[in-house]
């Protein structure tokens, strides 16, 4: 089946990402993390965003539905997921659409990988953000890699993807061909808001971007965007 449209709905904030601000703005190495990361949950306020999701489509008539829904795999996109569209009769979990893994990179803040890892940061620094690739973890290019597989499995007129932050950015690097270096620049300086949504629509052969990092639905469904960033994006 041809897909005409795409979106991609990232997590509710999660107890991961609003530890990861406590601590990066205290000066932090490590990010206090109890979960491997697949397991890290919403916050109260990533399930405030998810019930706002839920009313959102709940309000929306059926016919503008997705006709499948991914998700990945981490619990905090599966629960919000599972809280915007319950007992939607095509919803899928593929790993293809998990977070980008850190390797031994993984719970340290920005000031941390810069004191244990001095190396890296040089080495990360002469590759280029888009393929360096920490010691047992992965590169931006190998996250765009498995979500070229997954698009090529794609089967529905309306997909809706449930993931991360780094996703819209590939998502744009993989339909609208945006070259790297204005991809990764465009990151930099953008943040997706929990609970937004980032789609497009299909003109004849090319895909075109119809709404970005919207969040407007959340605050119409009594709940607020967050903006806390993810580790994959920024520091590493």
């Amino acid at each position: 089946m041809r897909v005409d449209w795409i979106g991609v709905i990232r997590h509710g904030e999660s107890t991961g990402n609003v530890a990861r601000e406590v601590a990066e703005s205290g000066g932090h190495e490590v990010i206090d993390i109890r979960q491997r990361d697949a397991d890290v949950p919403l916050s109260e306020e990533g399930e405030r965003q998810g019930r706002a999701l839920g009313r959102w489509f709940a309000a929306m008539p059926r016919e503008q539905w997705p006709d499948v829904v991914v998700a990945s795999p981490y619990r905090r996109a599966v629960d919000t997921a599972a809280h915007a569209l319950r007992g939607h009769p095509r919803m899928l979990v593929d790993e293809r659409l998990r977070d980008r893994e850190l390797g031994v990179l993984d719970l340290l803040t920005t000031h941390g990988v810069a004191a244990r890892y001095p190396d890296e940061v040089v080495r990360r620094r002469r590759l280029g953000k888009f393929y360096y690739r920490p010691p047992g973890g992965e590169s931006w290019a190998d996250v765009a890699l498995r979500l070229r597989s997954l698009l090529r499995d794609l089967d529905g007129a309306r997909v809706l993807l449930f993931a991360h932050e780094i996703t819209p950015f590939l998502l744009r690097y993989l339909l609208e061909c945006v070259p790297e270096r204005d991809m990764l620049a465009y990151a930099h300086n953008s943040t997706v808001p929990n609970g937004s949504l980032t789609s497009w629509h299909r003109e004849g052969g090319a895909w075109v971007l119809e709404r970005e990092f919207d969040a407007d639905h959340l605050v119409e469904h009594g709940a607020e965007p967050t903006e806390t960033e993810d580790a994959t994006t920024r520091s590493a």
